[in-house]
C-alpha cells in the first residue's frame, strides 16, 4: 500500500473515531437521564404489580373481568418485542429478536398460533424480514418513552385478550443493570394469574422474614376488591409495559456507549498500526534512496 494511501485510510479512520466518540458522548448524557426515570419508577411498578396480584386473590371469581380470566390451555399467544429504533449498539436489538423466535418456537411446537407485536423500528424490520406480519407496531419513542405511548400499547393487548384474539402475552425487553450488563428478559403479562411479577415475590418473602412467619398479612379491602380491580387492572398492564419500555431504553443508550467506545478503540488501534506501517513504508523509501545515491557515488569513482 503507497504511502498516499495510508494517509487517506488514516485520515478516514480518524473521521470516524471523531463520530464514534460523539455518539458515546450522546448516548452517555441520554444514560444518566434514563437511568433517573427507570430508578424512580421501579418500586412504583413494583407496588402496583403487588397491589394487583393481591387483590385479584382477593377478589377470586370476578364477572365480567376477561383480563382476570385463567386460561391454562391457551391458543393464541401473543409476543411484544421491545427494541430500538436505531443500531449502533452491539447485541442490544439481535438478543430481543433472537428470544422471542425461539420463545416463538417453543409454543408453535405446542401447537399455539402466535401473534406478533413490536415497538422500535428495529424490531418491526426484523419481523418483516422474517416474513412475520406484525399485529401491532409502534415506532418514534424508543428514545424517551412517555406514558401514553406504554397506554397505547396496553390498550391494543388488552382489548386483544379481551375479546378472545389472545389467550396469553409475553414481553422481552433488555433489563438495564448497567452500561456493560443488560439482560433480555422475558415476563408473562397476561393473564394475571400467571404473571411474572419478580418484584412482588421478593417484597413478600422480605416482608415474611420481618414479620417471622410463612403467612403474609390480612388486607381489608374498600371499596370491594371488584371494583379496585377495574381501576387496577388497565394500571397494571400500563405501567408493566411503561416500565419495560424505559428498561429497553436505558439499556439501548448503555449499549451504544459501550458499543461505541469500543468502536473509538478499534479505530485507536488501526490509526497506530497504519501510522506504523506508513512510517517503516516511508523508512525504506528512504533507505533506498540512500543506498541509489551510494551506488550513483561509487559508479563515479
Amino acid at each position: 500500500m503507497a504511502q498516499k494511501e495510508v494517509k487517506q485510510r488514516i485520515a478516514s479512520v480518524k473521521n470516524i473515531q471523531k463520530i464514534t466518540s460523539a455518539m458515546e458522548m450522546v448516548a452517555a448524557a441520554r444514560l444518566r437521564k434514563a437511568e433517573q426515570r427507570i430508578t424512580a419508577l421501579r418500586p412504583y411498578a413494583g407496588a402496583i404489580r403487588r397491589m394487583t396480584r393481591q387483590a385479584a386473590e382477593a377478589a377470586q371469581n370476578v364477572p365480567n373481568m376477561p383480563l382476570l380470566e385463567d386460561r391454562k390451555e391457551a391458543q393464541r399467544v401473543g409476543l411484544m418485542f421491545v427494541t430500538g429504533d436505531r443500531g449502533l449498539a452491539g447485541a442490544f436489538n439481535s438478543q430481543i429478536i433472537r428470544a422471542g423466535m425461539r420463545a416463538a418456537a417453543e409454543h408453535e411446537a405446542k401447537g399455539r398460533e402466535i401473534v406478533y407485536f413490536a415497538s422500535g423500528r428495529r424490531g418491526v424490520s426484523s419481523l418483516l424480514f422474517r416474513k412475520k406480519e406484525a399485529t401491532g407496531s409502534y415506532t418514534g419513542f424508543t428514545d424517551r418513552p412517555s406514558y401514553a405511548n406504554a397506554r397505547e400499547i396496553a390498550q391494543d393487548l388488552m382489548t386483544a385478550f379481551e375479546d378472545g384474539k389472545l389467550d396469553r402475552v409475553e414481553v422481552f425487553y433488555n433489563h438495564y443493570v448497567s452500561p456493560l450488563t443488560q439482560t433480555v428478559t422475558r415476563e408473562v403479562l397476561l393473564p394475571i394469574a400467571q404473571a411474572t411479577i419478580e418484584e412482588a415475590d421478593q417484597v413478600e418473602e422480605d416482608l415474611q422474614t420481618r414479620e417471622g412467619s410463612g403467612h403474609s398479612a390480612l388486607t381489608e379491602y374498600e371499596p370491594e376488591p371488584q371494583e379496585i380491580l377495574e381501576r387496577l387492572v388497565p394500571a397494571y398492564l400500563e405501567i408493566s409495559l411503561y416500565r419495560a419500555l424505559l428498561e429497553s431504553t436505558a439499556s439501548e443508550h448503555g449499549a451504544r456507549m459501550t458499543a461505541m467506545r469500543s468502536a473509538s478503540e478499534n479505530a485507536g488501534e488501526i490509526i497506530s498500526d497504519l501510522t506504523l506501517q506508513m512510517n517503516r513504508e516511508r523508512q525504506a523509501e528512504i533507505t533506498q534512496e540512500i543506498m541509489e545515491v551510494v551506488a550513483g557515488a561509487e559508479s563515479l569513482t
